[in-house]
């Protein structure tokens, strides 16, 4: 794998989520599927090309790992859920957004697929072993948290968030998620983990919503 490759890789993610997809036309679901979608077709096309199982963090023997790295790191943002909303003053500063309508499909559907495993296999599993063949290990790990970081620009601008904070904050978990898929061997890991964090806060915001509501 090519060093101009694995760049034009990265390139293709960031203009994929913040040209491509919100061009589509697609509604939430649609978005949603698509990014399933190319997901898995990242990977089948890593293999094609020659990465092993292994090598994508996708090795059945790698699942019990994956499942217990995710499931020790997943205590800590669900722990600090829950700290939040038991206490009142902590609960009103929750930022809550606006009201989603479908909240069931919403972390039932959209987050799994539409954010967890499109990012995971994308970013952990494909170009996460597309930066490691082409780069020595430090500037692999850079460009991975940059790519991730600037996937995220078009979202924080729709949602009113500071893009530089944004960036920050989505390039250090890139450099967390990638720590986790390494050192357990497989994406089953970071996913837990993404899943907790976004399903999480999900569910938080509703809570705090529904308490100032009462």
């Amino acid at each position: 794998m090519s060093r101009l490759a694995s760049v034009a890789g990265a390139t293709a993610a960031v203009l994929w989520n913040n040209v491509v997809l919100p061009g589509s036309g697609l509604g939430p679901y649609g978005r949603a599927v698509a990014g399933g979608v190319l997901g898995l077709s990242v990977v089948g096309a890593a293999r094609a090309a020659g990465y092993g199982v292994d090598e994508l963090g996708l090795s059945a023997s790698n699942v019990p790992s994956g499942l217990r790295y995710g499931a020790v790191a997943s205590v800590v943002p669900l722990a600090g859920y829950a700290i939040t909303l038991s206490v009142p003053a902590l609960r009103r500063r929750v930022p809550t957004g606006d009201r989603v309508t479908d909240f069931v499909g919403w972390v039932g559907f959209r987050i799994p697929v539409g954010t967890v495993a499109h990012e995971e296999l994308l970013f952990r599993s494909v170009l996460s072993a597309m930066l490691r063949r082409a780069w020595p290990p430090t500037t692999a790990h850079a460009l991975h948290a940059a790519t991730f970081a600037l996937w995220h620009v078009r979202a924080a601008r729709t949602a009113g968030d500071g893009v530089a904070a944004s960036m920050l904050l989505t390039g250090s978990s890139a450099v967390l998620f990638d720590w986790l898929r390494r050192r357990s061997g497989s994406v089953v890991a970071p996913a837990l983990l993404h899943l907790s964090v976004n399903v999480g806060g999900a569910v938080a915001a509703e809570v705090a919503r529904a308490h100032t509501v009462d």
